[in-house]
């Protein structure tokens, strides 16, 4: 992407769903949003605000699809196969406490999933987004999932796949890549509605 000082990427997580609540991962599993996650994501609207973006991309997976839709981008968004979470192979739906029971000290970042995609087949399809992203002439809007996202910062910063380990993401956050002159750069992460209500109730008028 050439530089532009308007030109932002915003990371969109979607919200709560049970395997999420209950730390399964949800790689290809087409899991919908809780009513929780449905008003999490309505919530989003508090932070986007109705911002107008020259592209809006979405996982075609309903728990990103919908938490885009309820955002209030439904109306422009556009489905890309690559913004889909990690395939997890045969650690689909499974914890990491019970996958560590018989792999100790196991993290989907070091250990790998057999028959799924490896760190950096997904670092490659975070690339081919950018590559996508690129093409807008303004501020794009990217709805998709905590893994994959993480992995696409990173891959943004310069920084190998599983740096992405380093950057937590909760349901429901927004985070904004950007630049500082011709460096690529984090301008926030993880900013979840309900902190930034709290916070400003707190504060008072």
């Amino acid at each position: 992407m050439s530089q532009g000082a308007a030109t932002e990427i915003w990371l969109v997580r979607h919200g709560e769903t049970q395997w999420s609540t209950a730390g399964r991962h949800t790689g290809c599993t087409d899991v919908p949003l809780t009513e929780g996650g449905r008003e999490q994501a309505r919530a989003l609207r508090g932070i986007l605000g109705g911002r107008r973006f020259a592209l809006v991309l979405t996982s075609p997976l309903a728990r990103a699809r919908e938490t885009c839709e309820l955002a209030g981008y439904g109306g422009v968004c556009q489905p890309l196969d690559d913004l889909r979470e990690w395939d997890y192979g045969d650690y689909e739906g499974r914890t990491t406490a019970s996958i560590r029971e018989e792999r100790p000290g196991w993290t989907v970042w070091s250990g790998g999933v057999p028959h799924g995609e490896s760190v950096e087949q997904v670092g490659a399809r975070a690339a081919r987004v950018l590559e996508r992203v690129e093409q807008a002439p303004g501020d794009v809007a990217l709805f998709s999932h905590a893994h994959f996202l993480r992995i696409l910062a990173a891959v943004w910063l310069g920084l190998p796949p599983v740096d992405g380990r380093l950057l937590r993401l909760d349901t429901a956050s927004v985070s904004r890549l950007g630049w500082e002159r011709e460096t690529h750069v984090l301008l926030t992460w993880n900013e979840d509605w309900n902190r930034v209500r709290e916070a400003l109730t707190a504060s008072g008028p």
